[in-house]
């Protein structure tokens, strides 16, 4: 079995002897026997502070929903939340309570998930306070080769894509941690403990682990391997299947025939994929008890189905063939719109871009970026 961090961590307890340590977890913080890294940290150390992101440290917050301050129910440790409403960072206060921060949560290799910016924020402000940083690394479930889409754009910043990524990138959280610190010259005293036995070609279904949702959108590996794709949806008036057992696999709209495009993407031959028109009603999310129309997708290749591609081609399929596509206006006066944020650019917005040409604009830009990244692989 491959063994992420916190499975190794009796190797690396000369980190956190003697020091008040700060935890940033989620349900996925986890030993390969199931037990929390909350556990683990509170019995063999000094658990001195939780620090929670999107969901809660225990999961029980829905996505978006803002986290209050309080005491974890099992340990009595005081939880600080980093995904308030005014802010996401560590304050002084919460700086001042720990002697080290340690990062500990499965990433889904995406550009767009919120997890990654939490820590990257944790990682710069630790840097500033003069704390260290320790990462507990997991495996990249989409793999640690494969890079797809754009680079986001300076100016184009938000808490879905905060750090000039591609959209798949192909790093652990670790070697994140790594390159950002390096090239944001950030100068964290930041340690990882690294993973054992995993290899950067193996995707999850390889590792001999069980598959715990990173959050409830995620529910199974197949939705974390479409998701690059998918999450544009968030940014139109379709559902991306928020809702339904199948979020992230399932699109569609009241307005679109199920079966006519199927066929049209079936049509295409894509890699690794097949749609087939699928009827449903959101019990949650946009188009809430409306019955929908649309498609699942079905993944009958997990090596050759390149989900970014997928997802840009079915969400440009449907833009040039339904007039009730629209992209979403900005959430709030003044800011972008949240498809701009997805991609980091305003090219999807831009009607005189045709889909081959981005396509091969995006190839170019993750062309460049696996190559870069490659100074901070920590695995073979």
């Amino acid at each position: 079995m491959i063994l992420n961090g916190i499975d190794r961590i009796e190797h690396y307890a000369h980190l956190f002897k003697g020091k008040r340590l700060g935890l940033i977890t989620a349900p996925t913080g986890l030993t390969k026997d199931f037990v929390s890294t909350i556990q683990v940290l509170h019995e063999q150390f000094e658990l001195a502070a939780l620090f929670s992101p999107e969901h809660g440290v225990r999961g029980d917050q829905a996505a978006g929903a803002f986290v209050d301050t309080y005491l974890d129910p099992i340990t009595g440790v005081p939880v600080y939340s980093l995904y308030r409403k005014d802010s996401k960072r560590l304050t002084s206060e919460m700086l001042d309570s720990v002697d080290m921060i340690v990062y500990d949560i499965q990433d889904v290799g995406t550009r767009y998930y919120t997890f990654i910016y939490t820590m990257l924020y944790a990682i710069e402000d630790c840097a500033k306070a003069g704390k260290p940083f320790v990462v507990l690394d997991r495996i990249n479930p989409l793999d640690g080769t494969t890079v797809e889409g754009n680079v986001l754009k300076e100016g184009f910043q938000s808490f879905v894509g905060n750090y000039p990524l591609a959209v798949r990138y192909g790093l652990t959280a670790g070697e994140l941690a790594l390159m950002a610190n390096d090239q944001m010259k950030w100068g964290c005293d930041l340690h990882v403990v690294p993973c054992d036995g995993w290899s950067r070609s193996m995707r999850f279904p390889e590792t001999g682990r069980e598959w715990i949702m990173p959050s409830l959108g995620l529910p199974r590996y197949e939705t974390a391997l479409m998701y690059p794709g998918t999450c544009v949806f968030e940014g139109t008036n379709m559902s991306e299947g928020r809702g339904t057992t199948v979020p992230f696999e399932a699109i569609g709209a009241p307005y679109i025939d199920g079966q006519r495009l199927a066929d049209e993407m079936n049509a295409k031959k894509l890699p690794g994929v097949w749609f087939r028109p699928i009827h449903f009603k959101p019990t949650t999310s946009k188009h809430l008890g409306e019955n929908c129309s649309g498609v699942q997708i079905h993944v009958l290749d997990k090596q050759a189905v390149r989900p970014f591609e997928t997802g840009v081609t079915l969400m440009y399929t449907i833009k040039n063939n339904y007039e009730a596509f629209e992209f979403l206006p900005p959430l709030k006066e003044g800011s972008r719109p949240f498809i701009d944020l997805l991609c980091g650019d305003n090219v999807y917005r831009n009607e005189e871009v045709g889909l081959a040409e981005l396509l091969e604009k995006f190839q170019a830009e993750s062309t460049a970026f696996a190559t870069m990244k490659a100074a901070y692989h920590l695995y073979k």
